[in-house]
């Protein structure tokens, strides 16, 4: 079973020693917003990248085909 977004988000805070509030100050929005896509689970990938640059990692989104390894 995969994690969650919100799950792996958690994570890297906790292990970056970030509080949800100084998240939300470094990705522009209020903590209250970003604690309810967290409990949704419900990022878009503007979302998804502001916060891998605010927590300092790599974002990568991508596609590959379970068939056959094709990355699209």
């Amino acid at each position: 079973m995969s994690l969650t977004m919100a799950e792996k988000i958690r994570i890297i805070l906790r292990r970056r020693g970030v509080t949800l509030a100084q998240l939300a100050a470094k990705t522009g929005q209020s903590r209250q917003n970003l604690a309810n896509k967290l409990a949704r689970d419900n990022f878009n990938e503007k979302d998804l990248q502001a916060i891998a640059r605010a927590l300092n990692c790599a974002y990568e989104a991508r596609f590959v085909m379970r068939d056959t390894g094709v990355e699209v």
